[in-house]
């Protein structure tokens, strides 16, 4: 017999399939949903249809956009001689949200890792290296690539990866610094962190 009526349990097994959401999360979220009135529940549906529909993937840098190309690659504000490679599309979120960087993008959608599979050619690679021809970037030479993947074996393997494709090609490549957080106490801080911050150490 079922814990709840058959519509409820799809719903929270449709809930289930999400990433990070267990059983707990996927029934308050089922129950919300129950909650919520119908023109609520037609907004949200909505929405789902729209990002499906309308949301594509940017052409020159594989950005989510609802335009082709998206705003970074079309903007002519932007320093088209630098560009920063991330993981995923929310990681160049985290960039902007900085506001000191105002070069392009490129985004790989993952990284490399053998664990789950993942090799070269999982990665949105094949459109980085015509990007660096001033012919394809509006006559702009790219004079640096920052490898802004996460600090992690997957991150720090695909930036190595990368780094291996572009030196030959006399592009500067560059990585970000990692190291202490700010705001942390050196007593919480584990080994690995702690070595990073030392060999990334600064003149002041």
């Amino acid at each position: 017999m079922l814990e709840y009526s058959e519509p409820v349990t799809k719903l929270i097994d449709e809930f289930k399939r999400l990433p990070g959401i267990g059983q707990k999360t996927a029934q308050r979220l089922a129950f919300h949903v129950l909650r919520m009135t119908q023109e609520e529940v037609g907004r949200f549906v909505e929405a789902m249809e729209d990002v499906k529909r309308k949301i594509v993937m940017c052409t020159v840098c594989n950005n989510l956009t609802d335009v082709e190309p998206c705003r970074f690659c079309s903007s002519t504000s932007r320093d088209r001689s630098i560009i920063c490679v991330v993981e995923e599309p929310y990681n160049l979120v985290a960039v902007e949200k900085t506001r000191s960087y105002n070069g392009l993008y490129h985004v790989l959608h993952g990284a490399l890792s053998p664990i789950r599979g993942l090799g070269p050619e999982d990665l949105r690679l094949a459109n980085l290296l015509p990007r660096l021809r001033p012919e394809n970037n509006d006559g702009v030479e790219v004079r640096e690539v920052i490898l802004a993947t996460n600090p992690n074996t997957e991150g720090e393997a695909t930036a190595s990866y990368v780094s291996r494709l572009l030196k030959p090609l006399g592009v500067r490549v560059t990585r970000i610094a990692m190291g202490m957080p700010v705001g942390s106490d050196l007593e919480y801080v584990d080994e690995v962190t702690m070595d990073k911050a030392l060999a990334n150490r600064h003149e002041i």
